[in-house]
């Protein structure tokens, strides 16, 4: 159940996850990630078109191309793949989608949401890729 991010977002989280895992490797095919991840590849390379419009992974093209992580993993944090996918809006919107929610108007579950938000949004911005790789290639190997 997507209860934050939208299908798309938790993808493209997978899709760079795994070619962070990967790093050794010089460009790994969308092709690849699909099959690895169970993911249909028509919606693995637009996300993975997207983020190399955002900079956090390249795109080589040809017989040995494919995609890779355009930086050092330990310089991109989770909240920069869910800013290029997502944005931010949710971690400033009402849960239960009320206009003008805040903390002189709260909806029913304002203050909960709050701590929860404010929970995610602190792991998304101090986890890095590079905490990842071995859980990520445990996770894909079990798949």
């Amino acid at each position: 159940m997507t209860v934050m991010f939208s299908k798309k977002c938790e993808y493209g989280l997978q899709a760079v996850l795994y070619l962070a895992a990967h790093m050794d490797r010089d460009a790994i095919p969308a092709e690849e990630v699909a099959g690895k991840l169970s993911i249909p590849k028509e919606f693995v390379s637009k996300i993975l078109q997207s983020l190399t419009e955002s900079g956090i992974i390249n795109s080589r093209k040809g017989k040995s191309g494919g995609f890779s992580i355009a930086k050092d993993p330990k310089k991109i944090k989770l909240i920069d793949i869910v800013a290029a996918i997502d944005g931010l809006s949710m971690f400033n919107s009402c849960v239960m989608g009320f206009p003008n929610c805040d903390v002189n108007n709260p909806c029913p579950l304002h203050d909960k949401w709050g701590e929860l938000r404010t929970k995610a949004y602190s792991m998304l911005t101090d986890e890095n890729l590079d905490q990842f790789r071995e859980k990520t290639l445990r996770k894909v190997s079990n798949l």
